[in-house]
């Protein structure tokens, strides 16, 4: 001890140098002594043994990671051959969630609530009596006259516009009529007519001449070809 405050001690010859005791310590060493101990409360045995297990439930976790890495691909595979969509998952979880929702305790209780409380707004004095004011000016609204006068005006606007739009399909139908019957029309109509007669007569004309043998009186053609 006494060559140890020695060497410490600021007066001496050799301040500021450690003591070959201390410069022979290596350092690994000393972290390897600091990580031996064990934690307080704990034995050696008891560490390592606890140090085992961790390493047991941490190759489990990658075990299963894997296996259920390979029962996603196996899953993805299978509705790809169903022809299911990333679509059709997402519309399935929704659904299963608002399920999950509708049937959770937090969704029945509020529900309850809201029922109660409605029924509660229903039966208090101040939704019947603004109920009542309601109806009340509804009955007075239709029957006042400016209600009245307005509903027999659009009905009178309603039965003017069916006739004047049947007034104007008689005025239509009456003017085609007279065309008809006017002389300009029937002088268009018998020109049609004798163009067509005359067309007509033409086509079987053409045909009997086609189709008829010559007569006996008929002298066939002279032949005037020079020799």
């Amino acid at each position: 001890m006494e060559s140890a405050s020695q060497d410490i001690n600021l007066n001496s010859p050799n301040k500021g140098l450690l003591s070959d005791s201390m410069t022979d310590v290596p350092v690994d060493n000393a972290a390897a002594s600091a990580r031996t101990c064990a934690p307080e409360g704990l034995t050696l045995a008891e560490e390592e043994e606890l140090r085992s297990e961790l390493a047991k439930v941490e190759e489990e976790i990658g075990t299963l990671r894997q296996v259920l890495a390979a029962k996603e691909r196996h899953c993805g595979e299978l509705k790809r051959k169903l022809g299911l969509t990333p679509l059709d998952g997402l519309k399935q979880n929704l659904s299963k969630s608002w399920h999950d929702v509708q049937v959770s305790n937090a969704y029945v209780e509020t529900s309850k609530k809201l029922g109660e409380w409605n029924e509660k707004v229903t039966q208090s004095d101040l939704y019947l009596s603004a109920s009542s004011t309601l109806e009340d000016w509804n009955e007075k609204l239709t029957q006042s006259e400016a209600y009245k006068k307005t509903q027999e005006t659009l009905s009178q606007a309603g039965q003017k516009t069916s006739a004047a739009l049947s007034n104007v399909g008689s005025v239509i139908s009456r003017k085609l009529g007279d065309m008809r019957n006017s002389a300009t029309f029937k002088s268009f109509e018998d020109r049609v007519g004798t163009i067509k007669s005359r067309v007509v007569g033409s086509r079987e004309n053409s045909t009997d001449g086609l189709h008829s043998p010559p007569g006996a009186g008929d002298k066939p053609p002279q032949d005037n070809a020079p020799f």
